[in-house]
């Protein structure tokens, strides 16, 4: 499929946009409460999402441009499945949950600043990856809570969503402290370096510039000799 795209000259971009549409679809279906479609239309979804950078690699279309519309779309397409959660708890029916909406508001935060923490640690070290719960991980738990959400079933085993709001709120956050510290420790250690690299650069110039005075150079801080019988010095 991957060769057959890239042969077909298909813009990267374009299924970079059209994965995003199709996870608003997933958004407005668990807004009304159809978690077992939402489910497969975000796989439907997310299957473009890995498509698009396989296309623009093997079709030698990698843009700067490209990589940050995808990442900044990703971020849509997160918000817009929690959304969607959010409005189905929060509506006046049998279903009203007012710890699902905040849980659910929770993750959509959460998730919000797991990527932003990444792309601004990004400026000061290499790379900033660290965390159990990266953005695959959260689009398959949210998958398998749709799939397994039956909202007319009493049964814990078909309304598993609660427990994956839970997951995906609390390991969010812990994987965004979990890359500020990561962050700060690897600031910290360069720093570190540069500080300790500056005394040995200072005393090695030194250490020529006793040699050149030894060798008979100049020294520059002494004062220059008064001419005798000359002109006076310039002041």
């Amino acid at each position: 499929m991957v060769r057959g795209l890239a042969q077909g000259r298909i813009n990267p971009n374009v299924l970079t946009v059209a994965g995003v549409s199709i996870n608003v679809l997933s958004g407005l279906l668990f807004g009304f409460g159809y978690f077992f479609w939402a489910g497969v239309v975000l796989i439907v979804a997310n299957l473009f999402d890995m498509l698009d950078g396989q296309v623009a690699r093997l079709s030698g279309r990698v843009t700067r441009f490209g990589g940050f519309l995808d990442s900044s779309l990703d971020r849509l397409s997160d918000m817009v499945a929690f959304v969607g959660i959010m409005i189905f708890y929060a509506r006046d029916t049998e279903f009203h949950s007012t710890l699902n909406v905040f849980l659910a508001g929770a993750g959509l935060m959460g998730s919000v600043m797991v990527s932003y923490a990444s792309a601004r640690a990004e400026s000061l070290i290499p790379k900033c990856d660290v965390g159990f719960l990266r953005r695959p991980e959260r689009v398959v738990l949210l998958i398998i809570g749709a799939l397994s959400t039956h909202p007319g079933s009493q049964s814990f085993f078909a309304n598993r969503m609660p427990a994956v709001l839970w997951v995906l709120a609390v390991g969010s956050y812990w994987t965004f402290a979990h890359r500020m510290y990561h962050t700060w420790r690897e600031v910290w250690r360069v720093d570190l370096a540069t500080i300790q690299e500056r005394p040995a650069s200072n005393s090695s110039r030194g250490e020529r510039g006793t040699e050149e005075l030894q060798g008979g150079a100049v020294d520059p801080n002494r004062p220059a000799p008064e001419i005798i019988g000359g002109a006076s010095a310039s002041r």
